[in-house]
């Protein structure tokens, strides 16, 4: 259906708080060619068999619905990680096809731990990509690979180069900060995403990896996090609306050695912004959920191949979002990790 047809005022993806969703983080496959301490075990997890996972024409008709009959304008294909996935630039290629209620294509972007990206950027930027987010834990080589059980930094730092000539602005770049682990790359990372012009973000530790890992006692805070950048830096809160954005943003002074620019922080346990979540995910399953920690699924891949018409997706959709909960409950007593690990979920 053209765009110019569909009542934008009706069938968005809108909860029974008033939120509606924009934005649509699609996990292309659970798979992962990293072992990051904080979100699987060593010997990696039970990958979903191939007939399980969405075929590329399964994907494709799912964002259609998503962007042209619930107001989705934004996209952001996940994992596990996407560049697994082979035919990630027709993917792009095929979403960038599609027409917003705005009338013009949604914003395309890849949440990427960047091996072998520098290698297939081309090709996807010719398919449409806009924009990636680079997860970097550490710029210590030895910390990197403990932390990741690969030793692949410097694939990461020629992927980062590669986008930076590209010039896909802004260039953001994923940090989890763990106790213990990798509070010595704080200040490090800060500096080197503010020499080169990236927008550094750190996360908070979330409960999303192996089972009974995750423990709240152990997680750095925002507020420790911006304590030790404060030992370094002179920071501000960015003057602007936040609007749906995770991110805290924060304007970083120059100074004689290091030149000015914007960090993010994102405290999603420590200060979670679910009041203002616009977000819906797909897994590569193709399960529907309406939070990153929600405990039911809706499954759009069993709709899809007993030959569901397009309104019914949007229908079975647009339910699934309307029972999303207040926020993610992290702090409530009975809170429980989600069966899937992150890899599982798709960021």
């Amino acid at each position: 259906m053209p765009a110019s047809e569909v009542d934008t005022e009706t069938g968005l993806l809108t909860d029974s708080f008033g939120r509606t969703a924009r934005d649509l983080r699609v996990s292309l496959t659970d798979r992962c060619n990293l072992r990051c301490s904080y979100c699987m075990p060593a010997e990696g997890l039970p990958w979903l068999p191939d007939e399980q996972t969405l075929t590329d024409d399964e994907v494709l008709r799912l964002l259609a619905v998503a962007v042209e009959r619930l107001g989705v304008r934004k996209l952001r294909f996940t994992g596990g990680e996407p560049l697994l996935r082979a035919s990630l630039e027709r993917l792009v290629a095929g979403a960038h096809q599609l027409v917003t209620h705005e009338g013009r294509p949604p914003e395309i972007t890849l949440t990427t731990n960047g091996l072998g990206l520098d290698k297939r950027l081309s090709g996807l930027v010719a398919a449409g990509l806009d924009r990636v987010n680079v997860s970097l834990d550490s710029l210590d080589r030895q910390r990197y690979a403990a932390l990741t059980r690969r030793d692949r930094l410097p694939d990461v730092l020629a992927s980062l180069r590669a986008v930076e000539q590209a010039g896909l602005t802004p260039i953001k770049v994923n940090a989890v900060i763990m106790r213990e682990v990798n509070t010595d790359d704080i200040v490090p990372l800060a500096t080197f995403a503010l020499e080169r012009g990236y927008q550094l973000r750190y996360i908070e530790q979330m409960p999303l990896g192996p089972k009974h890992s995750w423990d709240r006692r152990q997680m750095v805070t925002a507020a420790e996090i911006l304590e030790a950048l404060g030992e370094h830096f002179t920071l501000t809160p960015l003057d602007e609306p936040r609007g749906a954005a995770p991110a805290e943003l924060w304007q970083v002074h120059p100074t004689e050695q290091t030149p000015g620019g914007i960090i993010g922080v994102i405290a999603s346990v420590s200060a979670p912004f679910c009041g203002s979540c616009d977000r819906t995910r797909i897994t590569s399953d193709g399960q529907v959920r309406n939070c990153l920690f929600s405990q039911v699924e809706t499954d759009l891949r069993g709709l899809l191949r007993r030959g569901a018409t397009d309104d019914e997706l949007a229908l079975a959709w647009r339910g699934s979002h309307l029972t999303k909960g207040p926020g993610h409950g992290i702090d409530l007593p009975g809170f429980h990790q989600p069966d899937r690990p992150m890899s599982a979920i798709g960021g």
